[in-house]
């Protein structure tokens, strides 16, 4: 069951590639250059969140199984804070470059859509 999730883990930056490529050339048909380029800016922010919330997971869950005399007090507080930087800092750069921040959104959206299609994968395989 374990490698089965790890082997799910492993598709889902997969997925979003796919969903963000396949998007880029809906959003083109849409409204051009302009369009593409935020829906793959936002495809590409999604993949970069989707690695910085694994791996905060990842090292919390760490943490958190430590001995209770090698936990800290807040753990994942620095990881949290790199997370709420990245994120900022993605905003700022689609406000600022001109953007369609709802292209650039829906673009964002393609982490969900990635794991919804890794959930119904394992749901019904």
């Amino acid at each position: 069951m374990e490698a089965d999730l790890d082997r799910g883990l492993a598709r889902v930056p997969l997925l979003i590639a796919a969903i963000g490529l396949v998007g880029a050339g809906v959003a083109w048909r849409m409204g051009g250059l302009p369009y593409a380029t935020a829906f793959l800016t936002g495809a590409v922010a999604a993949y970069f969140n989707f690695r910085l919330l694994e791996r905060f997971v990842g090292r919390l869950l760490e943490r958190m199984a430590a001995e209770p005399a090698n936990r800290p007090k807040a753990p994942g507080a620095r990881l949290f804070i790199q997370l709420a930087v990245f994120v900022l800092v993605a905003f700022v750069i689609i406000r600022l470059s001109g953007f369609n921040v709802v292209v650039a959104l829906c673009g964002f959206l393609a982490c969900p859509a990635a794991v919804t299609v890794e959930m119904l994968y394992q749901l019904f395989n």
